[in-house]
């Protein structure tokens, strides 16, 4: 009995018209990348275990694909065992895996850049284009394999950068033609939340927690925030930071009182002032929030953090990102920092599809199908066919004679707009029959009229 294909759960096959439409958002943004400045590079798919584990938070860090080492991995490991006498995985896995699939882009380019900074000129402006893997739980919007679309700016602390990064998630969105909210907060902020709740050494349990407020509402962030050992009286002062409302403006200047102990809070509410400042005189289309309750679960941010929601579907967020200050620093480049921003391609996908607002002509592969009709025919077509795709028109001849009702249905099934059969009338007369499959309009030219054919294509 042949075994029944399948793929792991949380990846995909793309057909054809999936990849057009896949392209059309790699395609935009791209182009939207390279007009302010960044240069595309790439990294291997997967890096030293030591290169990522500790960079993503103990969540982060359970969520990583390990390679097993190649040959007999196991051979002559002692088994670790637990007190109970179970196996310790984690002490099993440390023994036999090596190298593990990258998580993301960001630190696989901050050892990048520690690795060749005698080849960059800084600032460095870098963008990424590959999939990443997460041992994650496949659901709508989440998938373990997806891919990832990332611009850095690295060596500078001007919130220029962070400004930069705005209008390209502004331009992006608005040439996909999807509506978007930016939402923005400042680590620094929630470090000073952490200060003035007393509980300092919490900052990374308060800024887990408070991520999950959209997902999980108030009552149980207030409860997980218990559970990490945090009492009333922090809560109590938690609370009216997280239901603050009112204009970016109001927000920042009702955090000032709160934060006026706390050295760190006030510079972030300093930054953030400016950059909302930054923004209002760059004319950003697309609106942005002063969001408190976003804290971006990754452990290396350190100053302005980002989040994108589409307005109109209800999904996760399709880009988000942040200033880092030190993460080469592990790498031992100290005090390089940078901030960058991540475009989901996948969920982007999904919001254009639930928007049906995909270009139509994206499922087009071939401009002009040449119908065979024989081997002299074929030969004759043949060089009209490379003349057109010299001019950029996308050109098929079909492999073989065969009936036209098959080849006209070939055309429909690729949504081919124009065909052209040439027989024996057209050879002798040196011309070229042109339909159009749309409106069914037949126009005949001259064989070497390169510029009639194109024009006739709609090219």
């Amino acid at each position: 009995m042949p075994q029944k294909p399948s793929i792991p759960k949380g990846t995909r096959d793309f057909s054809q018209a999936e990849m057009a439409e896949r392209n059309h958002i790699f395609d935009t943004i791209r182009k939207v990348f390279r007009s302010f400045g960044y240069a595309q590079i790439e990294t291997p798919a997967m890096e030293n275990l030591s290169t990522l584990l500790g960079k993503y938070g103990d969540e982060g860090d359970k969520l990583l694909y390990r390679i097993l080492n190649s040959g007999d991995a196991f051979a002559g490991v002692d088994i670790p065992v637990c007190g109970d006498g179970s196996t310790d995985s984690r002490a099993l896995t440390s023994k036999v895996c090596e190298k593990g699939l990258r998580y993301d882009l960001t630190v696989p380019f901050a050892r990048y850049v520690v690795q060749h900074q005698g080849e960059l000129a800084f600032p460095f402006k870098r963008f990424q284009m590959q999939p990443v893997w997460r041992a994650d739980r496949p659901q709508k919007g989440r998938y373990r394999e997806f891919w990832q679309c990332d611009a850095d700016a690295i060596g500078s602390r001007s919130q220029m950068c962070e400004l930069e990064l705005v209008q390209i998630i502004d331009r992006v969105f608005s040439l996909l033609g999807i509506s978007v909210t930016i939402k923005i907060n400042n680590r620094k902020l929630l470090s000073g939340l952490a200060q003035i709740c007393g509980a300092p050494d919490k900052v990374v349990d308060i800024t887990v927690a408070i991520d999950k407020l959209e997902k999980v509402g108030l009552d149980a962030v207030k409860a997980e925030l218990r559970d990490k050992g945090l009492g009333d009286r922090a809560l109590k002062v938690l609370e009216p930071v997280l239901t603050l409302d009112g204009d970016n403006a109001a927000k920042i200047t009702a955090m000032r009182s709160m934060m006026a102990s706390s050295e760190a809070g006030l510079k972030g509410l300093d930054e953030l002032e400016e950059l909302f400042g930054l923004i209002a005189g760059a004319s950003v289309g697309s609106r942005t929030e002063l969001d408190l309750s976003l804290a971006r679960g990754l452990n290396y941010y350190t100053g302005a953090i980002f989040e994108v929601k589409a307005d109109d579907v209800q999904i996760g967020s399709i880009c988000g990102g942040g200033r880092y200050d030190n993460l080469t620093g592990i790498f031992g480049l100290p005090d390089m920092s940078g901030v960058g921003v991540s475009f989901g391609a996948d969920r982007i996908y999904d919001v254009l599809k639930a928007l049906d607002a995909f270009p139509k002509t994206l499922g087009t592969t071939t401009d002009l199908l040449f119908a065979n009709m024989g081997a002299a025919e074929a030969a004759y077509v043949m060089p009209v066919a490379a003349a057109l795709r010299e001019r950029g028109v996308s050109v098929e001849i079909y492999p073989e004679p065969a009936k036209l009702k098959k080849q006209f249905d070939y055309a429909a099934r690729k949504n081919i707009p124009y065909i052209s059969i040439c027989g024996e009338n057209e050879i002798e007369a040196g011309t070229v029959q042109i339909k159009n499959l749309g409106s069914g309009e037949q126009t005949s030219m001259r064989n070497g009229d390169t510029d009639a054919i194109v024009k006739a294509v709609g090219r």
